[in-house]
């Protein structure tokens, strides 16, 4: 089964959460956390962390990833786990890979004309809210 991560980075304040805007498929042109492909000799906190720095600059002395929930398509063979995270400092993001902005919270990330992953955005989302006191400290 095929490893991917998707991870859900929170500024400071925890008032906004960090999105890329994708260039190519799928969900070209969709929104989406940042996130990849698990290599086959990484664990997906490992996976995490580096997907994070290589498509935002960020490194694990900004941030504290926590393991959040996973989601398995046994008929896609694959299964995409979440990490969750809130920077301890301020930093400048910047990739190549696809266009990083910063979202404010009140969006509806169920909204499937702008948000990749068929509502599961919202989902996430949803409940990083109901746990945002452990997750976010």
């Amino acid at each position: 089964m095929q490893g991917y991560n998707c991870v859900a980075v929170f500024n400071e304040t925890a008032d906004q959460v960090l999105m890329c805007k994708r260039k190519k498929n799928p969900y070209m042109g969709l929104s989406n956390f940042v996130g990849g492909k698990i290599e086959l000799d990484e664990d997906g906190l490992e996976a995490a962390y580096r997907e994070l720095e290589e498509e935002t600059g960020i490194t694990k002395d900004d941030i504290i990833l926590s393991h959040f929930m996973d989601f398995t398509y046994h008929l896609g063979n694959c299964c995409l786990q979440v990490y969750v995270g809130r920077l301890n400092k301020s930093v400048e993001v910047s990739g190549d890979e696809n266009e990083l902005y910063w979202s404010d919270l009140d969006n509806n990330f169920f909204d499937t004309t702008k948000y990749a992953g068929e509502g599961n955005l919202g989902h996430i989302i949803m409940h990083i809210e109901m746990y945002k006191n452990d997750l976010l400290k």
